[in-house]
């Protein structure tokens, strides 16, 4: 019964497994409350590294994952990190293909004017599990007219 339960709730709250090896020392991520859309990434560090004002560094995990066949993670900034310090995540979101089978690494830079200490087991990123589909492209001449056409960029103006 407990078992049905379980597969009808991962059905509804849209869980999937993740296989993950923890070569590291930090707890697995996991979800802060039930509506998270993501989970917090630790820093596997062995000593503390410093970042300097528009530094990027590569920041460990320790997390190595086999993501399902439709699925991606996508690497995201903590809003606290980058509203307090100017610390985010430079190619964001980063994209994690389910083919992948290297560490989790997060790419950091500080676009602050101070230097900021990265801590063993601190919380530097998000990571959110999504669906993902494939495209084929598909080579015509001209494309169907829509109202919007080919404004972009602000086209609608800002109020």
């Amino acid at each position: 019964m407990w078992a049905e339960i379980t597969t009808f709730a991962h059905y509804i709250y849209g869980m999937i497994k993740i296989k993950v090896v923890n070569k590291g020392h930090q707890p697995l991520p996991q979800y802060a409350t039930r509506d998270s859309a993501g989970m917090d990434l630790r820093a596997n560090l062995e000593r503390p590294v410093v970042l300097h004002p528009f530094e990027r560094v590569l920041v460990p995990t320790g997390l190595f994952m086999a993501l399902p066949n439709g699925f991606e993670a996508q690497v995201r900034p903590r809003s606290g990190l980058a509203l307090k310090h100017g610390l985010t995540v430079l190619n964001s979101p980063g994209t994690i293909d389910a083919d992948y089978r290297g560490e989790l690494m997060v790419l950091l830079v500080n676009f602050s004017q101070e230097d900021f200490v990265i801590n063993d087991g601190e919380r530097i990123a998000q990571l959110v599990i999504a669906r993902c589909e494939q495209g084929q492209f598909e080579e015509v001449q001209v494309l169907d007219d829509t109202e919007r056409g080919t404004g972009g960029y602000g086209h609608t103006g800002i109020k």
